[in-house]
């Protein structure tokens, strides 16, 4: 190892062309610039490590990864060469070699500061708490500041918390004491410098359950000194904890004096009032807290409800708070059966009290949403009927101003929510919807005027209960005609307010519903969702993509949202490290949880396997091409990669706001079951995924070929070319021989594994009997594809194509039998794809089951295609000459190898099945072509005379959403002809 000195001002100066090349994208450039600097100084490692890093960025990953290796493998210590060698294998995710790097760099400078701190962040990133420990207390000893020692500190923490330890109780317990005592240690010897190192002990104590140590802490001088702006929950928590039901009592009160309006606090005064009442008989009656007062007139509700009087009253500005914490009081007495009308009065009373005061406020319908659980189903319908009347509108009125406006749509709403339009008749019910439009077309001409392009209408909220007003009608009718009339007003809506990301979302849904692919994706760019809402809310579009039709319109999309995450993540690693650069060790656990959980999204991990199923199903190119772009996506069949128990729901189920009846809505039941049915489309697409793989791998083996080792291949290879050739020869056909063997028979294992698993699968789905998540509602969840994977002949399919491939590749004697089974399913699929496009093209509503239909195509063009690409494989290998024998499995004697199918009659059989796959294509073709556009349930003209809406929007309003329709079924004809016609060369041979 030789390395230059060189001046730094002349070192900077040489290398600063490079690093602008870089950093502003012209990485060819920066190649050309490091190749001179090279020529002049071939030993200089920064430059080195820069050229690693341009060709990494062009693409070039061996050329990278050989230089990447012998500069790593000198051992460089300069900052700069060890900044641009993490930065290389942070973008090749190899976040370990950057810990080799400064392990190295650390035993050559065993005191060096910062690369000693350098190798704690290197552990960090891979979350290896001991060795952070160890780094963490080498840097104290080398430059002993307070921050590394609490590096240290939170080091223990974590092994007791997230380590592998942690899993024993007993050593997790064992670990945070020594933790407590190390911080114990600093504080004896007065050493505790900043709030983040208070916060931790007080973390620690609160881990260990020692609420009372850590209340005491808490108030005590240091806390005070070191940690003035402790917030205040940090009290309220330990104070619950401890069971202070007095003193959190008296606390709360003095806060909510501060701020009448913090309902957090409410919530939690009103618990401890409860406690008190609750603990009251067991207190004597002359014992006294520090007022003199008795704590059985303190606990008594009659003083709590005092209280809230008082802050209502005592306010200048009326505020929700206290009027949602006296309901909250009613409520609460009434569910331990004490009289809370005597106290109170009528629940209704107060609940309208509330709407009269508040009911102008669109965030009314939520707070009154809140408490109509706990009353009973004739309750609510009254109290529906006189919040409604308390609005002053009637069918014969209009709203005077827009606070009325407001008043008279949040009784609406609250009506809904009650389940008052539940009994309504089909005629009630669009009589309805008409005067909801006739609302929102007033609110819209009265109210709705120079608006901010970024403000909503405020009659908005009209149109939106039109839409699910118009679902019901067409839920009972099963026909798509209500409902498409409501999807034109949304889009009228959209014109008139075009920030109403409600109006997107749903008609996003309605787009999804009825199959219409252009249209929905026209929706969703028009959300413009971005960053963690791709992994919070895309859902609504994403997870009814696949097998939609339009699979390079799905890939776009799925690309999109991988980018997300795989740019996130090396961000979320950087949060972590960013929080002990500046001992911020109050967000840690939280950049950590939040790392984990976008981590086993299963969001992500559905769309990746997604996205390399629509890869291979798109695959157009010759057999190389495909097997090259196969090859990249790094598939590897053997090895399940999906960690099932930690898989996290990350869904934002509000985001569709609903007003659906409140004793039919369970979002939790709806997040579970849906969340368990996508789990399950999950395990079955991986698998599928893992079978195509398994069945491309047998007869196309990938190089085992680790990059990162190629110069010590290439070394090897040069030493065997200077020794002896021909013994050379014979040990390396031996070895090879032996290693084709034994990769032969981990192959074959694989696919009898993997097939048994498959049809296990399939049998246990069906045991389980998983109903379609409920339609009831316009907001619910649209079904799962679970059900059309079953239904489906998927698993027949494929379990036969895995016999078929394993008879081909040993020569099995049956295989002119399964060849004949693999056809007869093929024919199947086609004649199921056939009879789906009759059905749809014989339909008076082409439109009400038009998404069950166009996904039935795209499954079987699915499995189609997957059966082509397999088969491409399978005869590009039977044409290469034979290089070994097939494995003959155990038992089998040598006489049988007369009964095995020679690789000729093999190779004539799979091109009789490619013919006969060709064949079926060509049916499939036809079919598609003849496919005839959705009908509508009823003429254009008649939308148009119901919409009743301006008469200059509405023939084109109409006209273009019907337009939508046409042209995304004509895109998704062609793309699948065009699909198929791509797979019909595959075939031609």
């Amino acid at each position: 190892m030789s390395q230059q000195v060189h001046d730094a001002t002349v070192f900077e100066r040489r290398l600063r062309p490079i690093y602008d090349s870089l950093e502003v994208g012209n990485n060819r450039k920066a190649l050309q610039e490091t190749e001179k600097l090279l020529k002049k100084h071939p030993n200089m490692w920064c430059a080195r490590a820069l050229k690693a890093l341009a060709l990494l960025r062009l693409g070039r990953y061996e050329e990278s990864q050989i230089v990447l290796k012998t500069v790593s493998n000198e051992k460089p210590v300069d900052d700069p060469t060890l900044q641009v060698l993490s930065f290389c294998y942070k973008e090749l995710e190899q976040l370990d070699k950057i810990v080799y790097l400064y392990n190295n760099a650390v035993k050559q400078s065993p005191g060096n500061e910062e690369l000693l701190a350098h190798l704690f962040i290197s552990h960090v990133r891979l979350e290896d708490f001991k060795s952070q420990q160890s780094v963490a207390l080498q840097l104290y000893k080398a430059q002993p500041k307070t921050a590394y020692y609490f590096w240290a500190v939170m080091s223990v923490v974590l092994q007791g918390i997230r380590g592998p330890e942690s899993k024993f109780p007993e050593k997790t317990k064992i670990y945070l004491a020594l933790a407590q005592r190390m911080v114990e240690k600093m504080i004896n010897e007065n050493k505790l410098e900043s709030e983040q190192e208070v916060f931790l002990y007080l973390h620690i104590l609160k881990l260990q359950k020692k609420y009372k140590d850590a209340l005491e802490f808490l108030s005590g001088e240091l806390c005070e000194k070191l940690y003035p702006g402790a917030p205040v929950y940090m009290k309220i928590d330990l104070l619950k904890e401890l069971k202070m039901w007095q003193e959190t009592n008296t606390l709360l009160k003095d806060l909510l004096k501060d701020d009448r309006d913090r309902w957090d606090y409410y919530q939690d005064y009103l618990i401890s009032c409860f406690q008190l009442l609750k603990d009251a008989p067991e207190n004597t009656p002359t014992e006294k807290t520090n007022d003199e007062t008795p704590i059985s007139e303190l606990s008594t509700l009659d003083e709590c409800h005092d209280f809230l009087c008082q802050m209502i009253e005592s306010g200048e500005r009326k505020v929700r708070g206290p009027y949602l914490a006296r309901l909250e009081l009613h409520k609460r007495m009434r569910a331990q059966n004490l009289d809370a009308e005597a106290l109170l009065g009528d629940f209704s009373v107060l609940i309208n009290e509330y709407f009269r005061l508040f009911g102008d406020k669109p965030c009314c319908t939520h707070d009154i949403a809140l408490f109509l659980p706990s009353i009973s189903m004739e309750g609510r319908q009254q109290l529906a009927s006189k919040l409604l009347l308390e609005s002053g509108i009637s069918s014969t009125t209009l709203p005077q101003d827009k606070e009325q406006m407001q008043k008279h749509i949040c009784a609406l709403q609250i009506s809904r929510i009650c389940g008052s339009h539940l009994d309504l008749q089909t005629e009630h019910l669009l009589a309805f919807y008409t005067a909801l439009k006739l609302h929102y077309e007033h609110g819209l001409s009265s109210f709705g005027k120079n608006l901010l392009h970024t403000d909503m209408g405020p009659s908005d909220p009209y149109a939106l209960l039109a839409a699910n007003v118009m679902y019901d009608v067409s839920l009972r009718e099963q026909r798509s005609d209500r409902i498409f009339e409501a999807l034109c007003l949304l889009q009228y809506v959209l014109r008139n307010s075009t920030s109403n990301f409600h109006v997107k979302l749903l008609s996003l849904k309605i787009y999804h519903m009825f199959g219409c692919m252009l249209g929905a994706q026209e929706m969703y760019d028009y959300l413009d969702i971005k960053q963690i809402q791709l992994d919070s809310m895309s859902y609504i579009h994403c997870n009814l993509l696949p097998l939609c039709g339009r699979f390079s319109m799905a890939r776009t999309v799925f690309d999109a949202t991988l980018k997300f995450f795989t740019n996130s993540y090396k961000e979320r690693l950087e949060y972590i490290t960013l929080t002990y650069r500046f001992c911020t060790f109050s967000k840690l656990e939280e950049f950590m949880n939040f790392k984990e959980r976008l981590t086993n999204s299963i969001h992500y991990v559905s769309t990746s396997i997604e996205a390399q199923l629509c890869d291979l199903v798109m695959l157009y190119g010759n057999v190389r091409q495909n097997l090259a772009a196969y090859t990249a996506m790094s598939i590897e069949p053997a090895e399940d990669r999906i960690s099932w128990n930690e898989l996290s729901d990350n869904r934002d189920l509000g985001a569709l706001i609903r007003w659906d009846p409140v004793h039919l809505v369970n979002v939790d039941e709806e997040r579970k079951e849906s969340f368990d049915q996508e789990v399950e489309v999950l395990q079955i697409r991986q698998l599928q995924l893992r079978l195509v793989a398994s069945f491309v791998d047998i007869f196309h083996q990938k190089p085992n070929l680790d990059i990162a080792n190629v110069t010590e291949d290439k070394q090897n290879i040069d030493k065997n070319i200077n020794s002896k050739k021909t013994n050379q020869k014979t040990v390396n056909a031996n070895s090879n021989s032996n290693s084709n063997d034994m990769e032969s028979a981990r192959e074959t294992d694989t696919i009898e594994l993997l097939r048994d698993s498959w049809s296990g699968l399939f049998q246990r789905l069906r045991l389980m009997n998983y109903k379609p998540l409920s339609n009831r509602f316009l907001v619910n969840l649209l079904p799962t594809r679970l059900h059309l994977l079953l239904e489906v002949p998927y698993e027949e399919f494929f379990s036969s194509l895995a016999q078929l491939v394993l008879d081909l590749y040993s020569g099995a004697s049956n295989l002119p039998i399964q060849c004949k089974v693999v056809s007869d399913n093929a024919s199947k699929i086609v004649q199921l794809c056939v009879q789906v496009i009759s059905e749809s093209d014989s339909a008076a509503d082409g439109l009400w089951r038009r998404r069950e239909w166009q996904n039935k195509v795209a499954a079987c063009l699915e499995i189609l295609s997957l059966y082509a690409f397999v088969l491409s494989v399978i005869y590009e290998k039977l044409q290469q000459p034979a290089k070994t024998k097939p494995r003959k499995k155990a038992g089998q004697e040598s006489n049988s190898d007369l009964n095995i199918v020679n690789e000729k009659e093999r190779s004539q059989l799979v091109i009789e099945l490619m013919r006969h796959l060709r064949k079926q294509f060509q049916s499939c073709e036809t079919a598609i072509t003849n496919w005839k556009t959705p009908t509508l349930a009823r003429e254009l003209n008649s939308f148009m005379a119901d919409m009743s809406l301006k008469p200059e929007v509405e023939a084109t309003l109409i006209g273009d959403v019907a337009s939508i329709f046409k042209e995304s079924h004509e895109l998704m004809i062609a793309e699948l002809r065009n699909l198929i016609k791509d797979k019909m060369r595959m075939l031609s041979k």
